[in-house]
């Protein structure tokens, strides 16, 4: 059976970080330089980026269709198709991110939600934690978007956007995670494409 990665993924303990300082300090994220003595005993300096976090929704409709945003992304070079997600304000807990971003940016409010759990960013360069859930039984409001937000919302029956994120359509690392999450959670075999 596989563990669940603790805080310290590789096992490390706070002692054996040293922090070196602060490279960068933006309105999104931080960078540090920190040395870390490793498992081994090697010490290696790394760069790491720190970012609040973030939640993302698998929104299911009566249709058993999911939410998904075809969203322009500079960072991409393009449009992306993905969930609806977004960062944590300092002190909300991840859940209540989750209620915001639906409404803000599929205009739905959900009854029924489940937590499936969080996936780690991309944790060789980031500590940012992405936490999913699934939303069910779906009420139409009105959506919010911000000004940087530029994004349509499309609804996809659920097989389909697994196949697509299966065949390399979808190429959002949680969008991804959360389908597949979402799919096991309901009981549905994925199937290779």
């Amino acid at each position: 059976m596989w563990a669940i990665a603790a805080p310290h993924p590789a096992g490390l303990q706070d002692e054996t970080v040293k922090q070196i300082g602060t490279v960068f300090s933006g309105r999104v994220i931080t960078v540090s330089k920190e040395q870390v003595l490793l498992p081994n005993g090697n010490v290696a300096d790394y760069e790491i980026v720190h970012h609040p976090g973030g939640a993302a929704v698998v929104a299911l409709d009566d249709e058993n269709r999911v939410c998904l945003l075809h969203q322009f992304r500079p960072a991409a070079g393009g449009w992306v198709w993905e969930l609806p997600a977004g960062r944590l304000e300092p002190g909300e807990p991840a859940a209540l991110t989750a209620r915001r971003e639906l409404v803000e940016e599929a205009g739905r409010e959900a009854t029924v939600w489940q937590d499936l759990g969080f996936m780690w960013s991309s944790p060789g360069v980031f500590d940012e934690r992405i936490h999913l859930f699934l939303a069910r039984q779906l009420r139409v409001v009105p959506a919010h978007h911000e000004p940087h937000e530029v994004l349509e919302a499309h609804w996809v029956a659920l097989p389909e956007a697994l196949e697509r994120a299966m065949n390399g359509a979808i190429l959002d690392s949680k969008t991804i995670v959360g389908l597949m999450r979402a799919a096991s959670r309901l009981g549905m075999t994925l199937k290779a494409p």
